[in-house]
């Protein structure tokens, strides 16, 4: 659905002769159905990433394919193809939400306007209010509002530019839930958020981004690839020693004995945990329980950023 090749943004700087590059030399591809996370911190470049896939601006150098239109070439194709949430989106406030989203779906050339209002209206929980001016909305409902109206014309690509931003926690999560819904029908999303937690729950896989690309994998693939998986064995009491005799085994990479627990690193648990119990009952440990200790997607992201 995307493919992206060295793309790149240079813009002039405030001194004559002076450039800022925005994005340096960006290489991805996003697949079909597949909800791309796109993540960096402000001034990255991220929302100058958007605008230039959606065609809205063009791009330095590099090439760039959205649903099989070349950005600077086919300008129109990928306009009319895509569909845009971005961070603070315009509505006409004086207007009702049902005329912004009408004006909009004719302006796409949606075959039924009012069909297509009417669908995301009551998808959104926004049909009741449909006759209300959209200044009259909260910054949640003007969100969805916006979001309705990047959907009217059935885009094959979504681009979310910061969907949950400044939102309260349950306007937040109604969002969330949409895009979640969203990529169970199969829709491609392209998903820029400072919400960590919201991108490591939505997105298939995640880009880590600051002007230039840092690395692209899944959640679960940087966490492997960062801390390997840890299993935590709760023991009723930790001898000297136990830490050293688990460490010793061969498929463990690292024990380490914290309070009354036993940090374990191994590449497979669910091979080797059998094998780590025994181990521990022969040398007298009572367990209690054992779980995983996870790393936060806010542990990877910071690892890039500040090692980038």
């Amino acid at each position: 659905m995307l493919e992206v090749e060295g793309l790149t943004k240079i813009f002039p700087g405030t001194a004559r002769g002076s450039t800022i590059t925005a994005v340096d030399n960006l290489s991805f591809s996003v697949e079909e159905g597949e909800v791309f996370g796109f993540l960096g911190p402000n001034g990255a470049g991220k929302t100058t990433t958007v605008r230039m896939l959606c065609a809205l601006i063009a791009p330095t150098r590099g090439r760039a394919t959205v649903n099989g239109f070349t950005v600077g070439r086919d300008d129109g194709g990928i306009r009319r193809s895509v569909g845009i949430l971005t961070e603070t989106p315009g509505m006409y406030d004086r207007l009702s939400a049902e005329k912004n989203l009408l004006i909009f779906a004719r302006l796409y050339g949606v075959a039924d306007p009012a069909g297509a209002v009417g669908r995301y209206l009551r998808m959104l929980g926004l049909w009741e209010r449909r006759l209300d001016p959209a200044g009259s909305f909260s910054k949640g409902m003007r969100q969805k509002l916006a979001i309705a109206r990047a959907l009217l014309h059935e885009p094959r690509v979504l681009f979310l530019d910061e969907p949950t931003a400044g939102l309260d926690p349950e306007a937040a999560r109604l969002v969330r839930d949409f895009i979640a819904e969203l990529r169970a029908e199969g829709r491609t999303i392209f998903l820029t958020t400072h919400n960590l937690d919201e991108a490591d729950r939505l997105c298939d896989r995640l880009a880590i981004f600051k002007t230039r690309l840092m690395t692209v994998d899944t959640p679960a693939a940087l966490r492997q690839r960062l801390y390997g998986r840890q299993v935590v064995f709760h023991l009723s009491r930790i001898e000297p020693g136990w830490a050293e005799a688990v460490a010793a085994l061969p498929f463990v990479k690292e024990a380490r004995a914290v309070d009354a627990r036993l940090l374990v690193r191994l590449d497979d648990p669910e091979a080797d945990n059998p094998a780590l119990v025994r181990r521990l009952v022969e040398l007298g440990a009572e367990v209690r329980f054992v779980g995983e200790l996870r790393h936060s997607l806010e542990d990877i992201y910071l690892q890039f950023i500040q090692n980038g």
